[in-house]
């Protein structure tokens, strides 16, 4: 199983998607690990991305969740996935889930300020949400509220995505 914990910059998902990998005993994968040093270099200089520059990292992320599916490896994979179209991309099957971390624009931009040595310009946030498209409930999507603890938060997924260590 895949599980995709997908939200704005600064809303956490390094954070929790790390803590849950490690309370399951899952593989992680951070999507930003993925980007081409150009698409760094413009979020580092206060320039949004575009679709061109996200699909050719979106393709890396797909072909990584088929590695994984194929390999038997259950991960949990930190990603943005701002737009609906993004998120079909990775979706390659049913054993794909995908979280949403929902704050509003205060929480999240007090988060992504306390956060130190991340080439996202914490500028950026504004662009981020209006990219994001929220889940439809035709997604089938677990929306999880922020402002809780990140361990309050891996445990409202491990319950509600059914997870434990042997899934």
């Amino acid at each position: 199983m895949i599980v995709i914990i997908f939200g704005v910059s600064g809303a956490g998902k390094t954070t929790v998607g790390k803590l849950l990998a490690r309370e399951l005993g899952w593989g992680f994968i951070e999507a930003d690990d993925f980007h081409p040093a150009a698409n760094i270099e413009k979020m580092r200089n206060s320039r949004p991305l575009t679709d061109e520059d996200r699909w050719p990292w979106l393709e890396r992320l797909r072909e990584e969740i088929k590695r994984s599916l194929a390999a038997e490896e259950n991960t949990v994979l930190a990603c943005s996935a701002l737009k609906r179209v993004y998120r079909d991309c990775l979706r390659v099957g049913s054993e794909v889930k995908l979280v949403f971390l929902c704050g509003d624009y205060a929480l999240i931009e007090k988060q992504l300020r306390s956060r130190r040595h991340h080439f996202m310009n914490p500028d950026l946030l504004q662009s981020q949400f209006d990219d994001l498209e929220k889940p439809r409930p035709d997604e089938k999507v677990l929306t999880v509220e922020l402002g809780g603890m990140p361990e309050e938060i891996v445990s409202e997924i491990k319950a509600k995505l059914h997870l434990t260590s042997e899934h």
